[in-house]
């Protein structure tokens, strides 16, 4: 037994949160998956990483700059032959697991976060350019994003709804869910299987911003690295009171699957905690975690899996909600600052992304 085999025992799967064409080509993606990873999630920021350093997408640059001088379009066909290498390296897990795990994410241009429209117009073309069944499409969990998120699983999408931060939100992410499960089947579709979708809900960023308030305020010590756990418990909650509902059990007996809480960004912002305690602290069933490279092999290093840690203390989770509240930390607050600057901060990302290929079609061109 090892670690991650502890995870999914305890019906958690684990995904990985990197992409690169080295990555995939290198055989690095499939030797994880035969450690138990399975599934891959991207975004701008490592996508950026990617594609900035070294050479390895040098030559199809410099094919695709006799084509198109548009990088944003450039940057599309790059992406679209990683996503659908790593797809291709997942698909038996998706084949043997009828869709549950060995899906490759894919988000759409961050600066379509405010827009109900373009996002689903971009969703829907990303999803076709991939052509892969285990592609999930990103869209952020934004007010304006809730439509579009709705409209794409009604369309037969799947989505991976990233960017959560409140347990408001996630709430409402999941009954977006549902309606568009309902308008697909109303639509005559067939939810078994191929139509599904995780709620990304950020974990490390919570902390970061919730311990700085209240180093501020001074004299809460007690409560530092606390929040980040109580809310995702809290969100579990929200998931299993959701899905058990009446309305979502008519859709569950025409084959629906749940919504999964996907856990993001788990790998510790601050050296001082334990490098490992956003995976020991969330495991519980029908649930996912993914993790940055680093954080997949310390867990697999020194890992301690002791149980099914998402329903321990349900009700002291609420009561540290209220503790940071009574301190002066608005949780309300905090939750939106964080939605805020997680899209202003893949925003900036996917322009550096482009500005970079910008730099190497000017190189080509020379």
């Amino acid at each position: 037994m090892t670690p991650l085999k502890d995870l999914a025992d305890h019906d958690q799967s684990v995904w990985i949160d990197f992409l690169s064409r080295r990555f995939v080509k290198d055989g690095d993606l499939k030797g994880l998956v035969e450690q138990g990873i399975v599934g891959v999630t991207s975004n701008p920021t490592i996508f950026q990483g990617a594609i900035a350093e070294g050479d390895a997408y040098d030559d199809q640059i410099r094919e695709l700059s006799a084509e198109l001088d548009d990088p944003k379009e450039i940057f599309w066909q790059l992406a679209k032959d990683d996503i659908r290498d790593a797809c291709d390296i997942l698909r038996p897990v998706w084949d043997e697991g009828q869709g549950k795990d060995g899906w490759v994410s894919l988000e759409v241009d961050p600066n379509l976060a405010h827009d109900t429209e373009k996002t689903k117009s971009e969703a829907i073309r990303l999803h076709k350019l991939v052509d892969r069944p285990n592609l999930f499409i990103k869209i952020p969990a934004t007010l304006e994003g809730l439509q579009a998120i709705e409209d794409t699983i009604a369309a037969g999408i799947p989505v991976n709804v990233t960017l959560i931060f409140s347990l408001e939100r996630h709430r409402k992410v999941a009954e977006a869910y549902i309606r568009g499960v309902q308008r697909f089947v109303d639509g005559g579709g067939d939810p078994s299987g191929k139509l599904a979708s995780v709620a990304s809900f950020f974990v490390s960023r919570v902390d970061t911003e919730a311990d700085r308030r209240l180093e501020e305020i001074g004299g809460h010590d007690e409560l530092l690295g606390k929040l980040a756990i109580a809310n995702a418990k809290l969100a579990y909650q929200t998931y299993e009171e959701v899905f058990s509902s009446p309305e979502w059990k008519a859709l569950e007996a025409k084959g629906a699957t749940k919504q999964r809480c996907l856990w993001a960004s788990t790998g510790v912002k601050n050296k001082a905690y334990k490098d490992t305690v956003y995976v020991e602290e969330l495991v519980g069933p029908d649930t996912v975690n993914t993790m940055p490279r680093e954080l997949v092999e310390a867990v697999a290093d020194h890992g301690e899996i002791r149980g099914d840690t998402l329903q321990e203390d349900a009700a002291e989770a609420s009561r540290i909600l209220d503790a940071f509240e009574a301190a002066g930390v608005k949780y309300d607050d905090v939750v939106q600052v964080l939605e805020k600057e997680g899209v202003e901060k893949f925003a900036k990302s996917f322009a550096d992304l482009i500005e970079g290929l910008e730099s190497k079609l000017k190189l080509v061109a020379a």
